[in-house]
């Protein structure tokens, strides 16, 4: 990551969302469009079978409903992963995809388990827990922003809805907290002038060698207020933190 640029717009950042997005409407279309069902391509749990799923089933929706549900929440949470976290946003999303598949086909109930939200509750736990372990305030503001829009989620990690995969919501919710706690990110610091370094002596500083002990500007002659304006240095560095 730039350092100077911590958080930087580019087309992967909204591109690779909408194409994973369009993807799962694609094929919700071929089902529809030629009459296939790819269900049973799900996570069935503990079948050998049904580890295909892993891999599977984020792409397999049941309904249009179910698609529309998920879609939204899937395009703005992994925009907002690519972000704020872009050297991590594919790991985060492929390991995701991966755990909490062999998480849901461990402890799901007998049937298939489909669709994006177990991905979804991985971005959305990941994002939570991370920016308020980071302390970084933009993170932490995206934490808040988190809670703020998909804070109800929290409830369906419990089995409080028929035919809805609790097991694959609570799956991604714990990896997305596991993922917060392992994997580390570069952030950059905001910049930090010389004046701010612990080491700083103000009488070595030609800028305030132009006032006298009471604050008041000295005049200078020509030559010398010349000779002083080309000493004059500002510097500033950036340090990144690994989060």
């Amino acid at each position: 990551m730039n350092p100077q640029q911590p958080f930087r717009f580019s087309t992967g950042v909204i591109g690779y969302p909408i194409a994973f997005v369009l993807l799962i409407w694609i094929v919700f279309w071929i089902e529809i469009r030629f009459g296939y069902r790819f269900n049973t391509l799900g996570v069935f749990p503990r079948t050998i079978s049904g580890l295909r799923g892993v891999v599977f089933s984020p792409f397999i929706h049941g309904s249009l409903e179910h698609l529309y549900h998920n879609s939204t929440p899937l395009l703005v949470l992994s925009t907002a992963l690519f972000y704020f976290y872009r050297p991590i946003a594919w790991k985060v999303i492929l390991l995701g995809i991966l755990f909490s598949g062999l998480f849901t086909w461990g402890i799901g109930s007998a049937g298939y388990h489909i669709g994006a939200s177990g991905l979804i509750y991985v971005l959305m736990s990941f994002m939570l827990f991370k920016g308020i372990f980071s302390k970084h305030y933009r993170l932490t503001a995206l934490s808040f922003l988190v809670i703020f829009l998909y804070g109800s989620m929290l409830w369906y990690v419990f089995p409080i809805k028929e035919n809805m995969s609790w097991e694959g919501h609570l799956s991604g919710l714990l990896v997305g907290f596991i993922f917060a706690l392992v994997f580390k990110t570069s952030i950059a610091k905001p910049p930090k002038y010389v004046w701010e370094q612990e080491h700083y002596d103000e009488s070595e500083d030609p800028f305030l060698q132009q006032f006298d002990a009471e604050g008041n500007f000295i005049e200078m002659s020509e030559e010398e207020d010349h000779t002083a304006d080309s000493s004059l240095e500002v510097r500033y560095n950036y340090k990144e933190k690994d989060i």
